[in-house]
């Protein structure tokens, strides 16, 4: 049976047709929420491209197509919450669109799984699908819970930063399924507190632990990352090192 190919560019006129749909109702985007969400598609297409081009392909499978789909959703939320910041939006809608991506997102790799699609690349998109949503949310939920929630959307951005500084951080990381748990609890907690169901106080509360969450599964990759170089280190030591250029 054929494989169904998609091009990352279909989602783009995707998206561009679902926030059309939204401005034609009773709470049309903003400008600055137009090209929030447009420049957000536009980017991840263009990366996912240059990927896809790496591996010497212009499509990519049903997989991909899934958290394509996420990623698509995850720009109209972009555009809703950036317009929600000097005007009025539906968060009924906001928590939709938030909800459904979140399904997807065990669907993805089940779907890599089934088909024998899984790659880096899928892998990789999909985290960077989540860590975008996140960093919505916060934005959205800082109004309800204060401004210090924006620490989890800004977590994974906080270690692709220091990565830059500490190359050893960019180590590839073992697989660790706690990773996709902790963000989709993350998430889940953000969406609940989007849709405003829940006590002031439970909110924080809530918030605070996704936060203490996610502080514990970044601190274990950081503490395995500098494991991993101590190690490195002791096996090319500067005594190691003489030792070898004497033998030869």
């Amino acid at each position: 049976m054929r494989k169904v190919q998609f091009t990352p560019w279909f989602w783009v006129a995707a998206g561009a047709l679902v926030l059309l749909a939204i401005s034609a109702s009773r709470t049309p985007l903003s400008p600055a929420g137009w090209a929030a969400a447009l420049a957000y598609l536009i980017v991840s297409s263009l990366l996912v491209s240059r990927g896809l081009r790496r591996r010497g392909s212009t499509r990519f499978g049903a997989a991909n197509a899934v958290t394509a789909t996420r990623s698509m959703l995850v720009g109209v939320a972009t555009g809703l919450v950036v317009t929600s910041l000097t005007g009025r939006i539906s968060a009924v809608l906001l928590v939709a669109i938030v909800v459904v991506a979140l399904a997807l997102d065990g669907v993805d790799g089940y779907v890599a799984r089934r088909t024998d699609t899984v790659s880096e690349l899928g892998a990789r998109f999909d985290m960077e699908v989540d860590a975008f949503l996140l960093l919505v949310l916060c934005v959205y939920d800082a109004r309800f819970v204060g401004g210090w929630v924006l620490a989890i959307g800004l977590m994974r951005y906080a270690f692709v930063a220091a990565a830059w500084a500490l190359p050893f951080l960019a180590r590839t990381l073992p697989y660790r399924y706690w990773r996709k748990v902790v963000a989709a609890v993350c998430g889940i907690v953000l969406a609940v507190i989007a849709a405003q169901v829940l006590p002031p106080i439970a909110e924080v509360v809530a918030a605070a632990g996704a936060l203490l969450l996610l502080l514990e599964s970044f601190g274990r990759d950081v503490l395995w990352t500098v494991r991993m170089n101590r190690r490195d280190a002791r096996l090319v030591s500067p005594e190691k090192a003489s030792a070898r250029d004497g033998s030869r």
